[in-house]
């Protein structure tokens, strides 16, 4: 399985979207360090994620969220709680 993945920063106002096939140990690499992109804004947590059985499919999903902003928009609007 691949997953699709929303994380935001406890340490300030700032969301990461990713792709994996490991979804547990991303986000404790991302918490740890090893991503030059997030290492600054340690602590993350998880928010939300999507699965699927095609790494196609995962990195196309993943694309049009970080690319698309009308997805990118209505996912936000689908964790609107979870952003607060």
């Amino acid at each position: 399985m691949f997953h699709v993945y929303v994380l935001r920063s406890t340490k300030v106002d700032k969301l990461y979207i990713g792709y994996t096939d490991n979804l547990r140990r991303r986000i404790l690499e991302h918490n740890s360090g090893f991503s030059k992109y997030t290492k600054p804004f340690i602590s993350w947590e998880l928010i939300y994620y999507e699965s699927y059985k095609s790494l196609e499919d995962a990195k196309d999903r993943e694309s049009k969220l970080k690319h698309y902003g009308q997805a990118y928009r209505r996912l936000k609007e689908r964790l609107a709680k979870s952003l607060q």
